[in-house]
């Protein structure tokens, strides 16, 4: 087993969560709350990723991120190296393709809050601010909670995106997918089949907390 890519997976993994929480739960917060025409198409962009093609926006992401446009110039100037084919340039290809599995969740949470609840708070002279930390985070813990199990497995199983962004260097950019396809492409299908093994038990493992909560919530309620 490649204990270096398990390594560079779960810490890829767990950074993009985090990241993807703290951009998602204001963003989605604006989405539900707003009444603005750019709503549509803001939620237009962040599902986008679920509809392209990872190799396309991998590959949109490898120029943004390259030496010839003022981002990666900026970037290297500051850091003196480019951002593709790092840690940090895989951790933002991941933001972005894991986006939709972040922001859809929450917005759902979010939106099935009731409105009359909203409305109190708001007579009650509670800020957007509070509604939000107050109100609909709590009542919209199953959402979040889902939409952190979502966000940590679909990165996880990432191939296309970090195979373009980040290319295939042991213990900074290879991921456990990246290794199954090395391992496949020596041969070493009894690794493979290990590795792979270990990607279903995660993605399983996520998808019995996810739907064990989801009971305990329904249970709950109707208590």
């Amino acid at each position: 087993m490649d204990t270096q890519a398990i390594f560079v997976t779960i810490r890829l993994a767990a950074v993009t969560t985090v990241v993807l929480l703290l951009l998602a739960v204001p963003l989605a917060y604006w989405i539900v709350s707003t009444r603005s025409r750019l709503r549509a198409p803001v939620e237009a962009l962040t599902t986008l990723p679920i509809l392209l093609p990872p190799t396309v926006l991998g590959f949109y992401l490898l120029v943004l991120l390259g030496s010839r446009t003022s981002i990666g110039r900026v970037w290297v100037h500051l850091t003196g190296h480019p951002l593709a084919f790092t840690f940090t340039g895989l951790v933002i290809g991941s933001v972005i393709y894991s986006l939709p599995f972040a922001v859809q969740p929450i917005v759902a949470g979010f939106s099935s809050v009731d409105t009359a609840l909203i409305e109190q708070a708001r007579i009650l002279g509670a800020s957007r601010k509070r509604i939000l930390t107050g109100v609909l985070l709590p009542l919209s813990a199953r959402s979040i909670a889902a939409a952190a199990l979502l966000c940590f497995t679909h990165t996880v199983g990432e191939f296309g995106v970090v195979l373009m962004v980040g290319g295939d260097i042991p213990g900074a950019t290879r991921t456990l997918s990246i290794a199954i396809y090395d391992q496949v492409q020596d041969f070493a299908y009894a690794a493979a089949n290990r590795t792979a093994l270990l990607l279903v038990l995660i993605s399983i493992t996520s998808l019995i907390l996810l739907y064990a909560w989801r009971g305990a919530y329904a249970g709950a309620r109707h208590e």
